[in-house]
């Protein structure tokens, strides 16, 4: 069987619609998958006011494989996220904590489960159902998720510029507020959850999350504070070719900590500061560490679509998706699966459907799936959701700047790298480079992100004010928060939840 028709075959699910629909993991891209990047994705049915869709995440075939997977299809399932320059689009998701206004408290499934149906019925949003709960929402190109601890996700769809973008973030946090204020509900953009401990954290009825809560314990320290506690903004972008790939990888895996220090805004923890700017991005680093990180071989000459196959083949697995059921299988690998040897499921082959639900349970710095995933940034409030994308977008959609930055970074080397990984979170624009500072590379960044957005023509470059301000002065969101904790706050976190109130 060729390999085209191979994906066409995998791609079928009972209702129609391809997996892009099913709910995924921390930092997933549900929304950019959703559209025109899956081939099967398109031919959804007529949606119905307050319908339900996609009646328990993540799909599954209807229709076997008449023939095992090779590695070969599983390369050609990246490579198939080629597309032209006119076809690239920007996807960006952001979470955010729901609390009680009167309490703080984070809210716990069963207001979150009134939230979504209440912009179920008043915003036309068709319900994802995992048994009897829901566990998320989809419109069109758009959906919403819970993570693990009632986080809130919008992946939003593929767009072709900032205003959209924009306007899509601003239209969400409109309709959640509406719907939350009437509950005595806020949301709040923050890295980390700055008041209650990870006791104190609701756990969402999903099963993914019950089988890597169970997992994360035993690889990392600071899985569960990852999974429970933290909220990130990222970035999904496209690529024409495996070339065009490896360069936006390198540049990009180069340039998260220069983004983890422009938005920085984690300073707190358990009601004080915890000693870092970004503890988000801290949390990274002890979390699962066959499965995050710098990546050291996208830098290598032999890096390309394969390469990545083939590390992803070794990172361990979580889970298998079978009968509305998930699986635990932590701790082997799947190239174990290609080979039939799951003990859980003896004897049975994956699908290109376990594959897409694999590559969103490695969390590196940058995630390649068909698209590529910046994901260096906390979690903030709107303006700074608007800038995130805009950095990247002047920076990777256009060659002249994709250019220089691969030329300021080609002789960084993965020491260097892995330096500025660790120390960032710690020290932000003060953190030594060479002969400068982190600060001198970010000022130099943000003129290139600029001169790139000039030259795409759409006036965009106002979406990068909320960065200037901040590269200028030199101070870090998390900077400005911690200033206002010992001088205005008089030493009481509480107050940023109405600073940062969305």
């Amino acid at each position: 069987m060729a390999v085209a028709s191979r994906l066409a075959v995998a791609r079928v699910s009972p209702d129609g619609a391809g997996p892009a629909a099913a709910g995924r993991r921390r930092g997933r891209s549900a929304g950019f998958a959703a559209v025109g990047l899956l081939p099967a994705a398109a031919g959804r049915k007529g949606r119905r006011r307050g319908g339900a869709v996609a009646a328990s995440p993540p799909t599954e075939e209807a229709v076997q494989m008449t023939e095992p997977l090779t590695k070969d299809d599983l390369v050609a399932y990246l490579a198939s996220g080629c597309k032209p320059k006119e076809n690239w689009r920007i996807g960006t998701e952001h979470e955010k904590f729901g609390f009680e206004v009167d309490t703080l408290r984070p809210i716990k499934y069963d207001q979150i489960r009134d939230i979504l149906n209440g912009l179920a019925e008043r915003f036309d949003w068709d319900k994802i159902m995992e048994e009897d709960n829901v566990i998320g929402l989809k419109q069109g190109k758009q959906s919403i998720s819970l993570e693990p601890g009632g986080q809130f996700e919008l992946s939003g769809a593929p767009l072709e510029t900032l205003h959209q973008t924009c306007a899509e973030v601003n239209s969400h946090l409109y309709q959640v507020k509406a719907v939350g204020e009437e509950m005595g509900i806020g949301f709040l953009g923050l890295g980390f959850q700055p008041k209650w401990a990870l006791s104190d954290i609701p756990i969402m009825p999903k099963g993914r999350y019950e089988i890597m809560r169970n997992y994360m314990p035993k690889v990392g320290t600071l899985g569960l504070d990852m999974m429970f506690r933290t909220c990130t903004v990222q970035v999904n972008l496209d690529f024409s070719s495996e070339k065009d790939m490896i360069r936006k990888f390198r540049a990009g895996l180069a340039l998260q900590p220069i983004a983890t220090a422009i938005f920085a805004n984690s300073p707190f923890k358990e009601g004080k500061p915890n000693g870092f700017l970004s503890l988000r991005s801290h949390i990274w680093t002890d979390t699962d560490n066959n499965r995050a990180g710098m990546l050291p071989f996208v830098f290598d000459d032999s890096f390309g679509f394969e390469h990545y196959v083939d590390y992803a083949l070794d990172v361990p697995m979580y889970f298998v998706y079978r009968n509305k059921k998930y699986i635990d299988c932590t701790g082997m690998s799947f190239r174990d699966f290609m080979q039939g040897k799951l003990p859980q499921v003896p004897g049975e082959l994956p699908t290109l459907n376990d594959w897409e639900n694999h590559l969103t349970t490695i969390f590196p710095e940058v995630r390649l799936k068909r698209y590529l995933e910046m994901r260096g940034a906390d979690g903030g409030p709107w303006r700074r959701l608007c800038a995130l994308p805009a950095f990247w977008v002047g920076l990777l959609y256009d060659e002249e700047s994709l250019q220089s930055i691969l030329d300021m970074t080609s002789d960084w080397t993965n020491e260097e790298r892995e330096m500025l990984r660790r120390k960032v979170p710690v020290t932000g624009f003060k953190t030594p480079f060479r002969d400068g500072y982190v600060r001198h590379l970010a000022e130099e960044v943000l003129t290139l992100a600029k001169n790139g957005l000039e030259r795409r023509g759409y006036k965009e470059v106002g979406f990068l004010r909320e960065v200037e301000q901040v590269v200028s002065t030199g101070v870090t969101p998390a900077e400005r928060l911690l200033n206002l904790y010992e001088t205005k706050w008089q030493r009481n976190v509480d107050r940023v939840f109405e600073h940062l109130l969305y």
